[in-house]
């Protein structure tokens, strides 16, 4: 029998902060400039120990400071960079660099690199300006003391060595920034797609649900509600089974309208084809008669007038109307009634009750991208959309009809749009 432990699995290393490591790689410059920089001042030029450790720890912390404090940075370090040369003696200062020892100035370049890439070439141009001019005024009031043209060839020396390492930390900086702007904008692209596919995905989704999962939930729920007069010698057991089946239909096509209000998102892509409007409606009247409907039409002629929206809007709903009457009622007469006035269009479908006598037919040729999904509520937003109303009931006798007003121009007033839900007459 094995009795060894079970292997450990080592743990995953995080991975280093960048910035952690660059202000690690900074703080440990700074300390390795200070360390080299005290001794210089001390044996080389003849300074005081204590005003090279004074010195030396405020100009060589001013790098450091300046990554959260810029401007306190910069006026420690110019004072520092100022006053440190100060004490040197004339056969010193004539020997070695001067005013700017070798260290001082790696510090100088040090500190312009640091403000040029964390805080723009603006404050790393005004740290530069600032210790060369403080420098060289101290060059010059210290002429008759110390030699001056050593202090003027140190001088530009220093200028020309910091000056272009400023330049090459403004372009390092530049590189940076570029790539952190890439690197956000890949991230947007990239949230943006994500998004994009999410709500795709969600409108698939709802069409689906609405085009394959309730239609048939409908069919079901049609054949149980209406096989105890299709079937004959039905038990008693046998059509209270069948009620059960209708009543768990009807909930879970409530529960499927309610998933779709919470799926149904706008289309991500436009629909480039013609749209179709009133003058289309005959054509689509003829369709659906060769297909086996039984339509009684009373159409107006569609006048040029018409509103694009309520052109467009007004056989949308007669198509959707149509189709459920097809779908949802076989074999009955459907009326179809389309008034166009100088106020409004008016639109009425009117069915009889299913024929139980009768089975279902297939399904109807299904509607127009436009329409598919959420039929009743497609209808009524198509018609607040311009304004309109639309209303949607079943009749006394069983039937269902289809009541909308669509104004030309304006929303219609309360009078104009109290659609009747009376059944047929």
């Amino acid at each position: 029998m094995n009795t060894s432990a079970p292997a450990r699995v080592p743990a995953k290393r995080r991975r280093p902060n960048p910035r952690t490591f660059a202000f690690g790689a900074l703080a440990l410059a700074s300390v390795v400039l200070f360390s080299i920089l005290v001794p210089v001042h001390i044996a080389l030029y003849l300074q005081p120990a204590p005003l090279a450790f004074l010195f030396g720890a405020t100009l060589c912390a001013a790098p450091v400071m300046a990554v959260w404090l810029p401007r306190w940075a910069i006026a420690v370090f110019v004072m520092s960079a100022v006053a440190l040369p100060l004490p040197a003696a004339e056969a010193v200062a004539a020997t070695w660099p001067w005013p700017w020892s070798v260290p001082a100035m790696l510090v100088l370049i040090l500190l312009v690199g640091v403000l040029a890439i964390v805080h723009g070439w603006r404050l790393a141009l005004v740290a530069w300006l600032l210790a060369i001019v403080g420098t060289l005024i101290v060059v010059i009031g210290l002429a008759g003391a110390l030699p001056v043209v050593a202090g003027v060839v140190n001088l530009v020396i220093v200028t020309s060595v910091s000056g272009a390492a400023l330049l090459v930390a403004v372009l390092v900086a530049s590189r940076l920034r570029v790539g952190a702007e890439l690197s956000r904008e890949r991230e947007l692209a990239a949230s943006e797609q994500s998004r994009r596919v999410l709500v795709e995905e969600r409108t698939r989704i709802a069409r689906e649900l609405h085009d394959v999962v309730a239609h048939g939930m409908s069919l079901i729920q049609v054949q149980a509600s209406t096989a105890r007069y299709r079937v004959p010698g039905l038990s008693d057991e046998a059509r209270h089974e069948f009620d059960e089946i209708a009543q768990t239909a009807r909930e879970g096509l409530t529960e499927m309208r309610r998933l779709l209000g919470i799926l149904r998102t706008e289309d991500q892509q436009a629909d480039l084809t013609p749209q179709q409007g009133l003058h289309d409606i005959p054509d689509l009247v003829q369709a659906l008669r060769r297909a086996g409907a039984e339509i009684d039409a009373s159409l107006a002629p569609a006048p040029e007038s018409v509103p694009s929206a309520v052109d467009i809007a007004a056989f949308r709903i007669v198509q959707e109307a149509l189709s459920n009457a097809v779908r949802h009622a076989p074999h009955t007469r459907v009326a179809l009634s389309v008034e166009v006035d100088a106020a409004a269009v008016r639109v009425l479908v009117r069915n009889g009750p299913p024929d139980p006598a009768q089975p279902p037919a297939a399904p109807a040729p299904p509607a127009s991208p436009a329409t598919r999904g959420h039929g009743l509520l497609g209808m009524r937003e198509r018609a607040a959309l311009v304004g309109g109303e639309l209303i949607a009931a079943r009749d006394a006798d069983g039937g269902w009809t289809v009541r909308a007003l669509l104004p030309l121009a304006g929303i219609a007033t309360d009078a104009d749009t109290t659609p009747t839900t009376e059944g047929p007459q």
